[in-house]
């Protein structure tokens, strides 16, 4: 498919022939399993009431994705001190006992194994650890106001990032066919925001999107999978904002399936009421944390060392990119009903006391010169998203 000259793009050179399946073929841990599930269905990870971790290369590879290196000792620390934050606000607010060793005793980066297992101290472990997600995320949005940091400096720096992710999956075996990044131009804000009920810049969760295409169908739930266990951290998925037309959901599995207390979310909600009828898609949203520990003074230290970045992704199969350009589901389209919603609401007059049957509203009069040809899409592609 040709892109915009304006957005960068890492496209593949002719397919590297891979063992048949093999990737598709590989069977998810129940770990994984959980993750992805999430991803699809937009849940909150505060809802979960365990981890299914079963060795420590798991958990590595958990801390890791959160920006956490757990042979730096300085990062250790941070963890530490994550948990006594926790412990106290469980203790003191909520009135809530936590067992020495969940408190103390325990190495903290075999919490996640804790929670994990069947004893008595899973569910405190558990708890423990969904609180210190919080507080970390609590600091990191604290540490972003108090730095310098234009948003476009860090942008870059998950670009850069994602480039390195691109690599893993290739090298992973996924059958990227399109790789394509873009950052939401200011005409393309002010057209989302007019659109929205809600008009807070704040709610913009697409300023920087990622684009993934894969060979087939099959391969997307791999794919998702090479994506969380390298570079996106499950427990920062946006609750809510997964928009996915495109993959079935599988049933909920082990303890969750039966658990009249977990809130089954429906992701299919947020489609996005400018699509084509034919239009599938799989968005989700993740807040990424950045390491930002070369631009911390003294003064910003005890808030970590990381920042975290909004940022959307989309994958899809080669099919289904191609049958999203076609007709009512092309971007064109997908633009002109957008503007054509803003137009309407722009130059909607005044409620009037008319009489039964009228609208009650003035007629939409263009202002100027006529619309633009609806053709004529924006250079960087802003497909539907979930915000």
């Amino acid at each position: 498919m040709a892109e915009p000259t304006t957005r960068p793009s890492a496209f593949l050179p002719a397919r590297v022939p891979t063992p048949p399946d093999e990737l598709a073929k590989r069977r998810l841990t129940a770990q994984e399993q959980r993750e992805i599930h999430l991803l699809l269905t937009g849940d909150s990870v505060v809802d979960w009431h365990r981890l299914e971790l079963t060795e420590p290369a798991e958990v590595r590879r958990l801390l890791r994705v959160n920006s956490f290196d757990v042979d730096n000792p300085d990062d250790l620390g941070r963890l530490a001190e994550l948990r006594g934050r926790a412990v106290h606000y469980l203790t003191e607010n909520l009135g809530l006992r936590v067992d020495e060793s969940v408190a103390r005793e325990i190495p903290t980066i075999e919490l996640p194994l804790v929670a994990s297992g069947r004893g008595r101290l899973q569910r405190q472990a558990c708890v423990l650890l969904k609180v210190m997600h919080i507080i970390y995320h609590l600091d990191a949005r604290e540490l972003r106001t108090l730095l310098s940091i234009p948003e476009h400096a860090l942008y870059e720096l998950v670009e850069q990032s994602v480039m390195v992710m691109f690599d893993e999956l290739r090298a992973s075996g996924v059958p990227v066919v399109e790789f394509a990044w873009s950052r939401k131009t200011p005409d393309s804000l002010i057209t989302k925001l007019l659109v929205k009920r809600e008009t807070s810049a704040a709610r913009v969760f697409d300023r920087l999107r990622f684009r993934v295409v894969v060979e087939r169908y099959d391969d997307v739930v791999p794919t998702l999978n090479v994506m969380l266990s390298r570079f996106i951290p499950f427990n920062y998925v946006v609750p809510g904002q997964t928009v996915n037309t495109l993959v079935e959901q599988p049933g909920r599995r082990s303890a969750e399936a039966s658990d009249a207390n977990t809130p089954v979310s429906t992701a299919l909600e947020l489609v996005n009421e400018f699509s084509g009828r034919g239009y599938e898609v799989l968005n989700f949203v993740a807040d990424l944390p950045v390491r930002v520990d070369a631009l911390l003074g003294p003064a910003e230290r005890d808030s970590g060392n990381a920042v975290f970045v909004l940022t959307e992704f989309q994958v899809m199969d080669r099919a289904t990119a191609i049958a999203n350009e076609q007709g009512d589901n092309s971007h064109a389209a997908y633009k002109h009903r957008q503007h054509q919603r803003v137009r309407e609401r722009l130059l909607r007059g005044p409620r009037k006391h008319a009489d039964a049957g009228d609208s009650g509203e003035a007629p939409v009069e263009p202002i100027g010169e006529s619309p633009k040809d609806p053709a004529r899409a924006d250079t960087v592609r802003d497909e539907p998203s979930s915000s």
